[in-house]
Order: C-alpha cells, then structure tokens, then sequence
C-alpha cells in the first residue's frame, strides 16, 4: 500500500498529515480554515485519496503560514508514498467544467519541479482565506512532491467554483497519474530509467 506520514513542526505550525494513495476518497481535514477544509476534502474525495491533515497554526495572523506548509507536508507525503514510481501512468490530465467555470489540471510525475498557475481568481479573499493562498499552496506542492503541474482556467467567474474547479481536477490528475499502467508492467515510465 502506498502510504505515507508526515510530521512537521516550526514555531509558525504544528502539521501531522497522513496520505493513502491507494484509498476510497475518506478525509479528516482540520487545518484551522474551514475553506480549506473543504477544498482539501474535495481533492481526497475526487482523488480517490484517503487524506488526514491536522493543524495548529497561527491563524490569529492569517492562513498563509499554514497553508503553505500544508502544501509542503502534502508534497512530501506525496513523493514518499509514490516510492520509485515503478509501473505508473505518471501522466495525468483533466478538464472539469462546474456551472460557468472550466478548469485544466495537468500533471507529471516527472522528478522536476515546476507549476504554471494560469488562473485569474476575481476576488482577494473567500471563505475568510486570502484566494493568494492557493497559488501558495500548489508551488509548496510542486517543489516538495516534485512533479510538474499546470493549471489553467478557461472560464470563470465566482471564486469559490473556480477554486472548487481545481482541488476537484487537481485530485482527479493525481488519481490519474498514480494509476497502474498495465502497459508497462513494473518498469519506471521514462526512457531514462529514471524519475
């Protein structure tokens, strides 16, 4: 099974994360911002993912230390729990439409770093959360699970379904991406040996 468990402490949070990349979707999420909550729930349930996150951070400042390192703690658990990437799709694409919004995560389990967050977020806060937020979190991602994601927004309007848009796609892509290629068998998918 492909697990993993990630504890992190600085004087700014306190992040206990489990993740089950082989899960049903099942969340405990408490990240002291109920937005996030539920963004996070979203990406496990469409996912396929089964995804426990605590934290205590210093949200009487605001949600930027935690989640941040909420994104840090994810894409380390995200590269310990893939291993070697052996026998992966390691690609994952997908479009998610919802009301007047459309949305494009792709992803590659690639061994490099890198985000492209092509998405125009009309208002600067929802939820409580400043929306800055969520570019935040996905460089935190991209750069400690070390994968290769964009995210482009075709259309949209209301805030809250363009950032409901991409936790949807992003969890759906990694869904994807982690998938077994039976094509491959055991091998690791790049002609180098190697990601």
């Amino acid at each position: 099974m492909r697990t993993a468990e990630i504890k992190r402490t600085t004087k700014e949070t306190d992040i206990s994360l489990y993740l089950n990349l082989d899960g049903s979707g099942k969340s405990e999420i408490d990240t002291g911002c109920g937005f996030f909550d539920h963004m996070l729930t979203l990406f496990a349930s469409h996912g396929r993912l089964d995804l426990n996150v605590k934290c205590d951070g210093d949200t009487y400042v605001d949600y930027h230390h935690s989640i941040e390192d909420i994104g840090i703690c994810l894409g380390q658990a995200f590269a310990k729990a893939i291993g070697d990437k052996r026998g992966i799709l390691r690609y994952g694409s997908v479009v998610i439409p919802m009301d007047e919004t459309l949305i494009l995560v792709s992803l590659d389990i690639s061994g490099r770093s890198h985000l492209n967050f092509d998405v125009d977020i009309p208002t600067q806060s929802v939820g409580g959360m400043d929306t800055e937020l969520i570019e935040e979190f996905f460089i935190s991602f991209a750069r400690n699970a070390d994968v290769t994601l964009h995210i482009k927004e075709f259309a949209g309007k209301n805030t809250h379904h363009i950032i409901e848009c991409i936790f949807k796609a992003f969890g759906r892509a990694i869904c994807k991406a982690v998938s077994e290629d039976a094509t491959i068998g055991g091998e690791i998918p790049s002609t180098k040996g190697l990601l």
